[in-house]
């Protein structure tokens, strides 16, 4: 257990000794360093219920928890706030012996659902904060120790399909995908490229508005495709493997992994059966000429729509799609926990689905992570200075390009290759974004500032990379020299126990920004211990100390802190660099 949960656990029974809930023997970090590392408020509760002076029970359970762990320091403050600080030799002890990464969360197989790109379309900006998010909150799960698998869960079927297989129709009427007769092996390579599409679908999109026969023959498409038309679902997979190779060369630069790459095409033919069983068992009834699931309950303060599964026509929704997608995750991948990171537009969709879900005896923990949009300076979605939709490519090449301006324009780099110096400004630039996105609560919208992103000072993504390399410098250094490092002593300077402080909170950290679901909470953690780590360097000396027991502890706690920022900077997908 790290120190502030050693605590926690005895302030927690010394208050259910008192006849009151162990909850509110809680601790948070202190909002007055001066007074103390920790503080409990759980007094002033506790005193209503007891009809006690809360002062005058803060000194019981404060007594109680000195005889419990006589080395605290704790101080009453106020009517009854409980102050604790923690001995510096505790401190020591704990990052001298204890191990990081200690979770004792019990194991489960969760399935995050992220990023959600169509095919056939470039990846844009819209796509970033949910590919952003979600592989952090993977990378978090993995980290704790559940069996997680990241699904892209790509939109890879409806009527554009039909529509863009009807116009290569119309231009290349002599392609072997067109000829129902054709009995032979369609071509490997596709006979268009991802280019291709992105010109095609806005005109035919276009023609299917105004002319309701060219519509028809695309619906008419659409249906042949569904129906399993062999030379549309070649032409259709060809469609799905340039968008996926188009896609993962954009992921790669974002250090984007998926196990799943699985699109709504797959749940097609599971619908049908699934329904059948809904009607059977009746949950699932007939109004107006729909099928619907009716899944309001007692306890809505505000009306919550039936979800519509079926159309009067026949159709299947999104909302088919997404049960369809839940019932084979719980079913046969065996998720326990589904989380899904999608536009905070779409929560009363998932609410809906969720319920569904539930009423028909998907069990699992089901999480919705609705994230706000990121805005330009006009306060709206962020747009081009064209006014339109950027590609996530443009906006990856131009973080690049910005930090590689950076780096010439400050000298830097001058003694380095081509290769090495393009491979900087990337880290740079994806962690300038990244830091960006993540360091904000995921409702929360924010604006673009690519001149504020990329600051080497300040709560940035380039500061925090900064701190990383200048550590990895010393470290290199101390080998270099022969130096050697050694427990950490109890006598250490002010800056030094804030930061061998700090560091003994990463598990604390790691478990509330899961708890939460919040990587936010990381970055936060993650500036505090460079900025720690900063007022340390200032005022320690390493290199030129004389006293190699006092030499050998400083170089533990730069050790170990290190350690503790490429376990955060992994966790938030960013990469420190060599040397910057």
């Amino acid at each position: 257990m790290t120190p502030q949960q050693f605590i926690e656990t005895k302030l927690k029974d010394i208050f259910k000794e008192e006849g009151l809930d162990g909850h509110l023997g809680s601790l948070k970090i202190s909002d007055r360093p001066d007074l103390g590392d920790y503080q409990c408020n759980g007094a002033l509760t506790g005193a209503k219920i007891l009809s006690k002076n809360p002062r005058v029970l803060g000194d019981i359970l404060a007594k109680k928890l000195k005889d419990a762990i006589p080395s605290l320091e704790i101080e009453i403050a106020g009517p009854g706030f409980i102050n604790i600080k923690i001995s510096t030799l505790d401190l020591g002890h704990y990052v001298n012996t204890q191990s990081f990464c200690q979770f004792s969360i019990p194991k489960q197989k969760v399935i995050i659902d992220y990023c959600g790109p169509n095919v056939a379309k470039p990846m844009h900006v819209g796509h970033l904060r949910s590919t952003i998010i979600g592989e952090t909150l993977k990378r978090l799960c993995v980290f704790i120790g559940h069996d997680v698998i990241g699904d892209i869960h790509m939109g890879d079927w409806g009527t554009q399909m039909g529509m863009m297989i009807y116009e290569l129709s119309l231009r290349h009427p002599d392609l072997p995908y067109f000829d129902q007769e054709f009995q032979g092996s369609y071509p490997k390579n596709s006979p268009v490229t991802l280019e291709d599409l992105q010109e095609i679908y806005p005109i035919i999109s276009g023609k299917c508005k105004i002319d309701e026969t060219i519509a028809e023959k695309a619906r008419l498409a659409t249906v042949e495709l569904q129906q399993g038309r062999r030379g549309y679902r070649a032409l259709w997979q060809h469609f799905v493997d340039i968008s996926i190779q188009d896609m993962k060369e954009h992921l790669q630069k974002l250090g984007v992994e998926f196990d799943q790459w699985f699109g709504e095409s797959r749940y097609q033919d599971q619908i049908p059966p699934l329904l059948d069983r809904l009607i059977k068992s009746k949950i699932a009834k007939t109004s107006e000429g729909a099928l619907i699931i009716e899944v309001e309950e007692e306890a809505d303060k505000a009306p919550v729509p039936p979800l519509l599964l079926q159309k009067k026509d026949g159709g299947f929704l999104y909302a088919t799609t997404d049960l369809a997608t839940v019932a084979e995750r719980v079913n046969v991948f065996g998720a326990e926990r589904i989380i899904y990171v999608v536009d905070g537009r779409q929560g009363l969709h998932f609410e809906q689905v969720f319920r569904a879900a539930k009423k028909i005896g998907l069990q699992a923990h089901y999480d919705f992570i609705g994230f706000g949009t990121m805005n330009g300076s006009d306060g709206k979605p962020f747009k081009t200075r064209e006014g339109g939709v950027m590609r996530l490519g443009e906006l990856i090449d131009m973080l690049i390009s910005e930090a590689l301006k950076r780096i010439t324009d400050a000298g830097l780099g001058k003694d380095l290759s081509p290769a090495t110096l393009q491979d900087i400004a990337q880290k740079i630039g994806i962690a300038a974004i990244k830091f960006a996105d993540l360091q904000h609560d995921p409702v929360q919208n924010y604006q673009f500032d690519i001149e504020k992103f990329m600051k080497f000072e300040g709560k940035t993504g380039p500061y925090i990379l900064y701190a990383g390399v200048r550590m990895r410098s010393m470290l290199q250094k101390i080998r270099e020299s022969g130096l050697k490092e050694g427990p950490i002593l109890p006598t250490l300077l002010p800056e030094e126990r804030e930061l061998v402080l700090s560091l003994t909170r990463f598990d604390d950290y790691v478990l509330r920004a899961y708890e939460k679901l919040s990587p936010h909470i990381l970055c936060d953690y993650a500036f505090d211990l460079c900025q720690k780590f900063s007022r340390f360097y200032q005022v320690a000396y390493i290199l030129n100390e004389k006293d190699k027991t006092l030499q050998g502890s400083r170089i533990s706690i730069t050790k170990k802190t290190l350690e503790v920022l490429e376990n955060l900077t992994g966790l938030l997908g960013i990469d420190i660099p060599e040397k910057m």
